[in-house]
């Protein structure tokens, strides 16, 4: 017997409950939340150190690593990268 809620299933399983893009969304922004505290930790950088490379308040720091705050833009991403020294690659399937 197979779980029919597995794999590209699920994704239809989502899509029937009306919260796909719900559950996307904020399964991107905890990859995006964790890949800036691993860089930030990475670095010995705290909240604040990290503010002042981009210019901006401990509290956006504390949004930008909260994985529930799905509403990051583009232009901080690019924040981050430039104040760790990172880069951003973005992928749309």
């Amino acid at each position: 017997m197979t779980n029919k809620h597995l794999g590209p299933v699920f994704d239809d399983f989502l899509d029937e409950e009306g919260i796909l893009e719900e559950v996307t969304e904020t399964a991107a922004k905890r990859v995006l939340s964790m890949g800036f505290a691993r860089l930030m930790e990475q670095q010995n950088l705290n909240k604040a150190e990290m503010a002042r490379r981009m210019q901006t308040s401990p509290n956006q720091i504390r949004h930008l690593l909260d994985e529930a705050d799905t509403g990051v833009t583009l232009h901080t991403i690019m924040q981050v990268a430039r104040a760790t020294g990172g880069r951003v690659r973005i992928t749309v399937e």
